[in-house]
């Protein structure tokens, strides 16, 4: 292997390669960055690729390759050599007979061992047919609506995935469930929605939140193979894969849907920021449990902590239902308000213990359901 390349032209790709390796990996190949240059059509290529076990990341960038050839090097050490470079062609080669990787710039010159070739695994590429067209920022914004419900535990199985399901009309449903939080958010795509599989489609969170660092705002490809989910940059230089989870089954979130279209439920509105600001205040009181007591003309919220003492704040507002007072955790509550953009937020009570669907009416086709706190009242003792 032999090419000479921009700094600026690679560094970016590098680093993103490297955030892929795992910091405590035994294999030598988990280890490493796969340099691969290559030329094709007449012009000059290196690919760079790096992977997990589980999430597979490739790059590819323009270079002046002299011959073609692959080279495995220690990633960390290799990228954090490239970024304190300074700026401007970076010649890399391969000396086959003493096995090192020659890094030169000018006068600085490094040689860093490589990796025995024979662990060389070709990620596979991004597979084009059927692939989607889709938009970069949405796909960001979705994933930060929905992803904070999920579960952080993997052996959650089902409630540690975003799962897309298509739905009629090209409708695509893309939700989050930990069982006390559920977020969905529905738009219409039928492109993507015709690429979910029959039964939706199971992403791992924290793959998904690589996902989320690695993309953009632009235009993006989406595809979906037996096993895994590949994204693509619309531009194609880069392409990210990760796991499907196929072996779980997703709850019928319908089903405590369908309780918020029920005859007996209660309605509320209020400011999303006062409320904000409100159980901030009310935090340094109670980091458990804020109530919310809800009379004809105001809202009051009270906290009441054992060392700190109490607090009460009455947000004034006209409420018409028969619930009159139901509990939540204050920092749940205030995270899911942070997820929307709308002045005001309806609150949709199906009981002090039962399902509180949240919406905003500038965030269309999004809902947030939180279970309230069942309170539980404890006699200490009692006198005669």
């Amino acid at each position: 292997m032999n090419l000479t390349i921009q700094k600026e032209k690679i560094i970016d790709g590098l680093q993103k390669s490297a955030s892929f390796i795992p910091s405590k990996a035994g294999a030598a190949y988990l280890r490493s960055i796969w340099l691969k240059a290559e030329i094709q059509d007449g012009s000059g290529y290196v690919v760079v690729m790096s992977t997990d076990a589980s999430v597979e990341f490739t790059g590819r960038y323009p270079a002046d390759v002299i011959e073609e050839g692959v080279a495995g090097i220690n990633g960390k050490s290799f990228v954090e050599l490239l970024r304190k470079l300074p700026g401007g062609d970076i010649k890399i080669r391969t000396d086959g007979e003493s096995h090192v990787l020659l890094v030169e710039q000018g006068r600085r010159s490094y040689k860093m061992p490589t990796v025995d070739p024979v662990w060389f695994q070709p990620l596979p590429p991004f597979p084009e047919e059927g692939a989607v067209l889709w938009s970069g920022d949405f796909f960001q914004d979705l994933i930060d609506k929905v992803a904070f419900c999920c579960s952080d535990d993997d052996s959650s199985e089902a409630l540690s995935c975003i799962y897309m399901n298509a739905r009629e009309s090209g409708k695509v449903d893309a939700c989050g469930l930990n069982g006390h939080q559920f977020a969905l958010v529905r738009f219409i795509n039928d492109s993507l929605a015709g690429l979910i599989p029959e039964g939706g489609l199971l992403l791992q969170k924290k793959y998904v939140a690589e996902l989320r660092k690695w993309l953009g705002s632009d235009e993006i490809m989406l595809n979906v193979s037996e096993r895994r989910f590949h994204v693509r940059t619309g531009a194609g230089d880069e392409t990210l894969s990760i796991p499907r989870s196929s072996n779980f089954t997703y709850p019928d979130y319908t089903a405590f849907m369908s309780r918020l279209e029920s005859g007996d439920i209660s309605k509320l509105e209020l400011d999303r920021k006062e409320t904000i600001d409100s159980l901030d205040r009310l935090l340094i009181f109670e980091t458990t449990g804020v109530c919310f007591t809800l009379n004809p003309h105001s809202v009051e919220l009270t906290a009441k902590g054992h060392e700190v003492g109490q607090a009460a704040e009455q947000i004034e507002q006209e409420y018409d239902g028969s619930l009159r007072s139901i509990t939540f955790p204050p920092r749940d509550l205030m995270e899911i308000l942070g997820h929307f953009q709308s002045g005001s937020i309806r609150y949709t009570f199906t009981g002090a213990e039962g399902p509180c669907g949240i919406t905003g009416p500038e965030d269309a086709d999004y809902i947030v359901i939180l279970m309230p706190m069942k309170v539980a009242e404890t006699t200490y003792y009692t006198e005669e």
